[in-house]
């Protein structure tokens, strides 16, 4: 419950900070600064994230900062607008950092363009603007200095991302794509060109990349909507990843990522979510198109029927396809009377912990939530979090890692639960298993109703050599005579 109503409010407060935002100083139509902003909020990056990531699609802010920054430029008022502005920022930082780089991204280019074009006839707007952004910068950095330092330095602090993920890049051809999510959407072609279905990042459709370059052309006299065009355009390249991809084909051609993403902080970023900062680009691109068409109708009342008609049918055949359906969601497993009943408390300590069956991770988060039922008290070995490498072998690599350090045991289990065979079960195996109960400090191994649980209830009996009991819905077996005893050995049946 708490979930979905964060999830609702996220998107609701978006969205009402989108339209307030354009309409109270970017356009003065009402259904203009609706489009926008509802292309701003129900974009199919968002609907994807909003899956799993309320903390992505909590952009309420975003808007402010947008327009704070912009209004740097005001005479006199350095001070005031700087400490507004690092109000914000401080803000987003503990919401989002990674959607609070991607917009610093964008209004740095957008503001050293528009600085250049507008340098003539505002001689003094460069000044005022470095004056305010010097106060929000020397602000935001004192206020952030510890939280980035524990972040950055700190001792479960990592370093890059996994290679793998550094090439998580868009596909070119998912840019005319509908998303799974979206009316026109097709979950087969659309899990083709993602990673999976939150990073649908750059599913806009033919009809709105028509649109978009349609807007820059018909408006391409005003410097603010090319420079608004070059940072879509910007954001789309680096989402690419270090090499294109076209419809799932590795074409070869390096994009500039590949440049890019071995530059300290840039490599912690997923290129693909450069897609994701599309949207609002285009929502405030939508928004001033439908601006100009009413001013349009306005000056000229008798092209007022073809200029309404050709704007409607241009907007609807762009966003009407990319209207999102229902979020998809499964059946939670039940909690096993084992963890509802405490019956888990006579065998964890402050020294030992519940080992599931498998381990938890992305694809198997049950246990997190069993954890997080007991108030985090039932200590439990695994996690899905981001984590330095701790490889022995290099001690200096910190690159992320998605879980706690491989171990022979976790593997075995999850390989197992994925379908594969199992392995011969063999003294040695034993003796690593044995090894990783130490490691865990287990105090109980855990098994719920699941898939294949019967091949993994086999597999650890024979690893263990002793049968489990059922109790409040799992199997258990006791291991802490196993784990406390360092004279304890495990073998087979072949050992005398």
């Amino acid at each position: 419950m708490a979930f979905n109503v964060f999830l609702t409010l996220a998107l609701a407060i978006t969205g009402i900070s989108w339209y307030f935002a354009l309409s109270r100083h970017f356009v003065s139509s009402r259904l203009a600064a609706w489009v926008g902003a509802l292309f701003c909020t129900f974009a199919p990056s968002m609907i994807s994230h909003a899956g799993g990531h309320p903390n992505i699609v909590s952009q309420f802010l975003v808007p402010w900062i947008i327009l704070r920054t912009l209004r740097l430029r005001d005479p006199g008022r350095a001070v005031r607008n700087g400490l507004i502005l690092a109000g914000l920022l401080v803000w987003q930082a503990f919401i989002n950092l990674e959607v609070l780089f991607m917009t610093a991204v964008g209004l740095g280019v957008f503001c050293l363009v528009m600085a250049i074009v507008r340098r003539r006839a505002h001689p003094g707007e460069i000044r005022q603007f470095a004056g305010g952004l010097a106060v929000a910068g020397t602000v935001t950095l004192a206020v952030l200095a510890y939280p980035l330092t524990i972040q950055f330095f700190g001792p479960q602090s990592y370093h890059g991302l996994p290679q793998f993920v550094r090439n998580f890049g868009s596909d070119l051809a998912s840019f005319t794509t509908y998303s799974s999510r979206s009316i026109a959407g097709n979950s087969a072609v659309a899990s083709e060109l993602a990673q999976n279905p939150a990073e649908e990042n750059a599913f806009f459709g033919w009809g709105l990349v028509i649109l978009f370059f349609g807007l820059i052309v018909w408006m391409r006299r005003t410097a603010t909507v090319v420079t608004l065009g070059g940072v879509a355009l910007l954001y789309a390249a680096m989402s690419l990843g270090p090499r294109i991809f076209l419809n799932g084909i590795n074409t070869g051609i390096p994009g500039i990522w590949s440049v890019l993403h071995s530059v300290p902080v840039l490599n912690s970023a997923v290129p693909t979510r450069w897609a994701m900062a599309i949207a609002p680009v285009v929502g405030i691109l939508l928004a001033l198109g439908c601006q100009r068409a009413a001013d349009l109708i306005k000056a000229q009342p008798a092209a007022r029927g073809p200029v309404r008609v050709a704007m409607i049918t241009a907007v609807a055949m762009a966003l009407v396809p990319l209207a999102p359906i229902q979020l998809q969601t499964t059946p939670m497993a039940p909690t096993p009377e084992f963890v509802t009943s405490g019956a888990w408390k006579q065998y964890v300590d402050d020294n030992h912990t519940v080992v599931t069956l498998p381990l938890p991770d992305s694809t198997y988060p049950d246990p997190l939530r069993w954890s997080a039922l007991t108030g985090q008290d039932m200590r439990i070995a695994g996690a899905y979090a981001l984590l330095p490498n701790q490889n022995p072998l290099n001690p200096s690599d910190r690159t992320a890692l998605f879980s706690p350090p491989w171990r022979p045991t976790s593997g075995l289990m999850a390989s197992i639960r994925q379908g594969n065979p199992i392995p011969e079960i063999t003294d040695t195996r034993r003796e690593m298993t044995l090894a990783d109960l130490r490691y865990w400090k287990a105090a109980v191994i855990v098994l719920t109703p699941q898939l294949r649980d019967t091949e993994m209830l086999r597999t650890m009996t024979n690893l263990l050599g002793f049968q489990p009991t059922w109790t409040g819905g799992a199997w258990l077996w006791d291991v802490r005579a196993l784990v406390d005893n360092p004279n304890a050995i495990l073998t087979g049946p072949d050992i005398s």
